[in-house]
């Protein structure tokens, strides 16, 4: 910048603000009452103090530097700033020297607090306040606060210098005080920044910035511990903390052999963190640029500090060092291009933009070289500056060190409505794990980064490892022959209006058995078996385990292709069936095949027959969907099923009084419980006829009728079960299982609502363990979160990085799952077998992991949260979001009865549809539910469109089948759609002017064709002018769209007295336009 700052303003001229000023009037103007961008600050005083000196050397500093004569307003919806000749201002003073010293320091702490958190009005001069606390003889405090747009953190000695100049005048002298007048003032500054810009100065600035950028930045998604919501929030607190002393030098050390300052340093281990947090490579932080780069400014009061934007992009198999070099490199091409204010880049920009979120970057980092506090220098005064939390976040995260001679002190400040106090701790706790790792290994690579420490290590391993297991029983099919001794004569299956005893089941499944033992069955033995619910099934089962072999159920409703592959896959040479299924099935060479319904069950032998088996040989075989489109078959051991039956009742305690239904297709794990467990307990089995688990009516019938007290559901199944109208007559239950998929809370708080005598467990399992690895007990205390719990016994559960390092608590890895419940592998697939189940890098003893693929973190009590899919993540204009958090909003609008999320391709990225039914006797319309979504969730996460179906499609399984989910009425070839009503018409007519643009149609976003921030401030100014309505501007944020805008103005039943309100604000428009043209005649 050539030309030099001259005084342009005169008092009393409106001018435009600096581009810095205008950005922070827009985010004053979306969150009126906002006190995150105050600035506090805090002496205490010893000595003998003058407090009528010290407010004249207020006046003084005000009358010095014009920027605290200076009120904000909107002129057509620009904001404008003007200079006053005065500002009426006086030190509020407080006296506390009789209170008691408790009171006394509370009274303290509540003028500090309420000094901190003043609400200024910009529109009225100085955006100062100061209250003087007098606690005893020479005993004060003074608490200072300041608007940010009047002022920044390189202002403070600059006040500060002023002030105690002002005051020793004051002593000498009474009256007014004067301070030697400034060359130029901020308002000059602002004037000729602007020239600058418009000129074209800055451009190629400009153009290095937004190359470094990229086209767009993706946003900073780090694990929080409450729900983001859907407007950005401003409630925050900070944390201390120092440098260890020999880190520091070891800090020192690395910078001096690097050639780098200690910024560089701190900055790259700040990217490493977050990187590891956020599980992300590419991401940006914000830096503060002081922005007094030139002399004319140097004693002046202002808002001068800008914002750099650093792009980090890091990579798994980069070192520590060569993230330090990049940074460094990145630093220098900053300071070369340190002019641009950063709200031109913003403006230039298209990134999308997110009300929950700050554009660009959601963290900040800064380093001040001068660590010593602010000194105020009042003459016979010892002052000393207090460190003060100022109770605000102006972003999710802002790091920022001081660096004096007396060590390095770090301060972390964090959104309080998105992370717990100890959630910063361990951040910090990282923190300096990943400094101490630059300076004493950088060349460690960011995969092989161990940011967790002994101790919690040592928790981590206690959470992750519940090895006691049973291990030393009979196979399931022995003890339920035992139980059968036991009580032949009690009632083992119900299957309609039928009833088989114990001793009747154990004999047939006997006879069974010798049959397959004489057709070849041996230990390892799959068999398949394709059957109906029914008896029969009930019967195959338990004949293969007695014959040593392993089932391998086949659903007779799967596809001919899918059952024939199954067949040959598996490797089966005998099949159970039925004659009618049978014909049903694809014929396959070298299968041989029984029908159980023409077979004569009564003849053979009943006994025992007593192959020799371990717990090493396979129980079943399930298949479960593959990556490429071909199932695989997890084999499972007798061991694994063992453990995990035994670990059941232990836990839940079933009894001979209990009933247990079984609906669960055999085709699912979960049918692997629901048939045994009950059997080993003496309990009653009630197998539902099939396809009564797809009917919620069928299902009380059943329950009612049998008393049930424990059965199973998937959760989109229970969903839909609970909004029947008979469940609350359901009295019998006593236990609800679920597993499957997520459970919402809001599906959690219904089941204890109608089901009051029930408990509600939630389990979580993949195929290739037995059936559950994780338990949860669920519970009616309002908790927003539903976990998956702690490993069952014998089971291990790491979270673990990409790097195989254990993830710290709170943060997001995948499951890996150890111990005696996994599965062999996959039958017959030793390669993809090798693939998912891993060495075990925690054992010596060659034990093996499998990788499940899902996205957990530890909590802090020690339970697992279940976060999604890892190869299902879905991002939506760069955001990653979670499909069950928009489902359980959805979920919780009244007279959604089920809810489910996909993202579909679209043009320009994924496009998020919602499928949804009511609750009876409700209609549904989409509009309004749009409506109550955005009030809860971003504009992003909701759903392009909401498509409402009578009921969910369900697959085989009971979960919600989404390849058979409709697609949504297409938005129709032309992407521009033009305004009907005359309240869109109207707003379409603001947005042309503001944006200088047609062509756009009513479901266009505002940002994406043009709009920012600032131009919207224009929209809400015209709208109010023009149409008579005062909006909030957060709403316009939130509804960018003409479309959504008019609904939220004028909604479709009262288009009417909405447009005449309109009309009449264009009426009271013009008749004021009218009456200053003739005031302005009738002065000249």
């Amino acid at each position: 910048m050539s030309i030099g700052i001259v005084p342009a303003v005169r008092d009393g001229d409106a001018v435009a603000l600096s581009y810095a000023q205008e950005q922070l009037c827009f985010l004053q103007k979306l969150e009126p009452g906002l006190t995150a961008y105050n600035l506090p600050r805090v002496f205490r005083l010893e000595g003998a103090l003058d407090a009528d000196a010290l407010e004249r050397a207020f006046h003084a500093v005000i009358a010095r530097h014009a920027i605290l004569r200076t009120s904000f307003f909107e002129q057509d919806g620009v904001p404008m700033q003007r200079v006053h000749a005065q500002a009426p201002f006086s030190l509020e003073r407080l006296d506390l020297g009789t209170l008691p010293a408790d009171e006394q320091q509370q009274a303290l702490a509540e003028a500090v607090r309420r000094t901190a958190a003043h609400v200024f009005d910009l529109g009225s001069a100085p955006a100062l306040v100061a209250r003087l606390v007098r606690l005893g003889e020479d005993r004060h405090v003074l608490a200072v606060c300041l608007h940010h747009v009047v002022s920044d953190a390189w202002s403070n000695p600059i006040l500060a210098g002023d002030l105690a100049q002002a005051y020793r005048l004051a002593l000498r002298a009474g009256g007014v005080v004067e301070l030697p007048s400034l060359p130029v003032q901020y308002a000059d500054y602002a004037v000729w920044q602007r020239a600058s810009v418009q000129g074209g100065a800055l451009a190629g600035q400009l153009d290095h910035w937004n190359r470094h950028l990229g086209p767009e930045v993706p946003a900073l998604d780090l694990p929080t511990d409450r729900t983001r919501a859907a407007q950005k929030t401003f409630a925050g607190t900070a944390l201390g903390f120092e440098l260890p002393p020999a880190l520091a030098l070891a800090v020192q050390k690395f910078c001096r052999a690097e050639k780098c300052t200690p910024f560089v340093a701190l900055l790259a281990a700040w990217q490493v963190l977050l990187s590891r947090q956020s599980g992300q490579g590419d991401f940006a932080i914000g830096v503060p640029n002081a922005g007094r780069h030139r002399e004319e400014v140097s004693e002046l009061l202002g808002f001068f500090v800008t914002t750099q934007v650093f792009r980090a992009r890091l990579s798994p198999r980069q070192s520590l060092r060569a993230v330090c070099r990049q940074v460094r490199s990145d630093a220098l091409a900053a300071l070369d291009n340190a002019d641009l204010p950063f709200e031109v880049l913003l403006a230039s920009r298209k990134d999308r933009r997110d009300p929950a979120r700050s554009p660009l970057f959601q963290v900040m980092f800064g380093v001040q070289m001068s660590g010593e506090a602010v000194a105020l220098d009042l003459e016979g005064v010892r002052a000393e500056m207090e460190e003060f939390d100022d109770a605000g976040a102006k972003f999710d995260l802002s790091l920022d060190f001081y660096i004096a001679a007396q060590g390095v002190r770090g301060r972390l400040e964090y959104n309080t409505d998105l992370f717990e106090a100890r959630t910063a701790q361990r951040l910090v706790d990282s923190y300096l794990r990943v400094l101490q790792a630059l300076a004493s290994d950088p060349d460690c690579l960011l995969a092989n980064l161990v940011l967790t420490g002994g101790d919690e290590r040592a928790q981590l391993m206690r959470w992750s490892e519940n090895l006691p297991h049973r291990d030393d029983a009979e196979p399931v099919h022995r003890l339920i022959a035992r139980q059968a001794r036991r009580t032949p004569d009690a009632v083992a299956l119900v299957f309609g209006d039928s009833a088989w005893s114990y001793a009747q089941l154990d004999a047939r499944a006997n006879r069974l058995a010798h049959r397959l033992i004489g057709l070849g069955v041996r230990p390892d033995t799959p068999v398949g078996i394709a059957l109906e619910r029914g008896f029969e099934m009930v019967v195959g089962l338990l004949a293969i385990l007695k014959a040593g072999g392993a089932y391998v159920p086949i659903d007779p409703e799967y596809p001919k292709d899918r059952i024939a592959y199954m067949l040959e896959d598996s490797g089966v040479v005998l099949l159970l069936t039925q004659s009618h299924v049978r014909a049903t099935l694809p014929a396959r060479e070298g299968v041989r095949t029984i029908e159980l319904d023409l077979l004569d069950l009564e003849a053979g032998p009943g006994t025992e027959p007593g192959v020799e088996l371990h717990g090493e040989h396979l129980a079943y075989v399930i298949y479960t969907s593959g990556s490429t489109g071909r199932p695989k078959g997890a084999a499972n051991r007798h061991r694994s099923l063992y453990n995990r039956l035994a670990w059941m009742q232990d836990a839940y305690a079933l009894g001979e009084a209990d009933t247990v239904l079984q609906k669960t297709p055999f085709s699912f794990d979960v049918s692997v419980w629901e048939f045994f467990w009950p059997l080993m307990q003496g309990a009653r089995l009630v197998v539902a006829r099939p396809g009564d688990h797809r009917e919620p009516a069928r299902l009380v019938d059943l329950i009612r009728r049998h008393g049930v007290t424990t059965l199973h559901f998937v959760p989109s199944m229970l969903q839909a079960f609970m909004a029947h109208d008979g469940v609350q007559a359901c009295g019998s239950l006593r236990r609800i299982v679920c597993s499957g998929e997520a459970l919402p809370a809001e599906v959690q708080a219904r089941v204890f609502e109608r089901l009051p005598g029930a408990d509600l467990y939630n389990l979580y399992g993949p195929t290739e363990a037995a059936i559950d690895v994780t338990h949860w007990r669920c519970r009616a205390d309002g908790r927003n979160h539903v976990a998956i719990g702690r490993p069952i016994a014998g089971t291990k559960t790491y979270v673990l990085d990409d790097g195989l390092n254990l993830a710290a608590a709170g943060l997001p890895g995948e499951l890996y799952l150890g111990g005696i419940g996994l599965a062999r592998g996959y039958l017959g697939r030793s390669a993809l077998s090798s693939e998912r189940f891993v060495a075990d890098p925690f054992s010596d003893t060659g034990e093996r992991l499998y990788r499940t693929g899902d996205l957990v973190r530890w909590r802090d009590d020690g339970e697992l949260e279940y976060l999604g899919r890892i190869d299902h993540q879905v991002k939506i204009r760069g955001l990653r979001i979670e499909l069950g958090e928009i489902e359980a909003q959805l979920l919780a609008q009244p007279g959604v009865r089920e809810a489910v999320v996909v993202a579909q391709p679209a043009t320009g990225g994924a496009r998020l549809v919602a499928y949804v039914s009511a609750t009876p006797l409700q209609v549904l319309e989409t509009a309004p539910l749009k409506q109550r979504l955005l009030q809860v969730l971003p504009e992003y996460m909701v759903p392009g469109a909401i498509v409402v179906l009578e009921t969910l499609p369900l697959n085989a399984n009971g979960k919600v089948d989404r390849k058979a989910l409709p697609l949504p009425e297409a938005p129709g070839a032309a992407t521009r759609v033009a305004p009907a009503r005359e309240i869109e018409r109207a707003i379409c007519a603001i947005w042309s002017e503001v944006l200088g643009q047609d062509g756009f149609g009513i479901h266009d976003n505002f940002f994406d064709i043009g709009g920012h921030s600032l131009l919207l401030v224009q929209v809400q100014s015209q709208i109010q002018s023009r149409l008579g309505f005062a909006v909030p501007l957060v709403d316009l944020f939130r509804h960018s769209t003409v479309a959504s805008q008019a609904q939220r103005l004028s909604p479709a039943h009262s288009e009417e007295p909405a447009m005449q309100l309109a009309r009449d604000g264009a009426r009271r428009q013009r008749e004021a336009m009218l009456r200053r043209k003739r005031a302005a005649g009738g002065m000249h």
